[in-house]
């Protein structure tokens, strides 16, 4: 399976803010945008005119970057996005937002959406009672998502388990058993990622 093997720096760098791609490294002065916050590459500091197809572009790669998609799983996931009843750019984002490599990364089981990737694929998580290893897996309202009992005993979930977490308000979470449940899908209003998904479905209805 194809996947990005360069610095996640670097993308930071190109979409002009953070991306958060690598955990707590992201929040402190050692982050990459703190010391160099312009493009990668010799033409980085250049100051370019982006036109609205660049614009749109943008947009796409950032949101494809926030959530670690390459971009055949991105327009898979538009095209069903587009396909459902209600606005396509909300449908995306509620889409995206509830991949399961996502939800495991909003309920503070990893540092970043790629460590939760990675947990998930390598089996360490059941919803409702039943293993799931595909990071795409979406789940819905009512689900019940915790760490697998073989897994619980982990130096990395061990120490989850002495954390106060935050989670957005469509989700619950409770450490001490290492689970959380959707309280409900979430609404556009509820999804802090910053994405102008408007241009993204223009992008693709061109």
């Amino acid at each position: 399976m194809a996947r990005y093997t360069d610095a996640n720096c670097r993308l930071c760098r190109r979409e002009g803010q953070k991306l958060f791609l690598k955990g707590d490294r992201c929040y402190g002065v050692k982050c990459a945008m703190e010391k160099r916050n312009f493009p990668p590459g010799q033409h980085g500091q250049g100051r370019k005119k982006t036109s609205e197809y660049g614009l749109q572009l943008r947009e796409k790669q950032k949101a494809k970057r926030f959530y670690g998609l390459l971009e055949t799983q991105f327009r898979n996931t538009f095209d069903k996005a587009a396909a459902k009843k209600g606005i396509a750019g909300e449908n995306l984002l509620i889409m995206l937002e509830t991949r399961l490599d996502n939800v495991v990364f909003r309920l503070g089981f990893a540092a970043s959406r790629k460590e939760a990737r990675q947990l998930v694929v390598h089996g360490h998580f059941t919803v409702n009672g039943k293993k799931v290893d595909i990071p795409s897996y979406n789940v819905k309202a009512g689900d019940v998502i915790k760490v697998k009992e073989k897994s619980t005993n982990s130096p990395k979930f061990k120490e989850i388990k002495e954390m106060s977490i935050n989670v957005p308000a469509w989700m619950s979470v409770d450490v001490s058993k290492l689970e959380g449940t959707i309280v409900s899908m979430p609404t556009r209003a509820e999804i802090d990622t910053p994405v102008a998904e408007h241009l993204i479905v223009e992008l693709y209805s061109k």
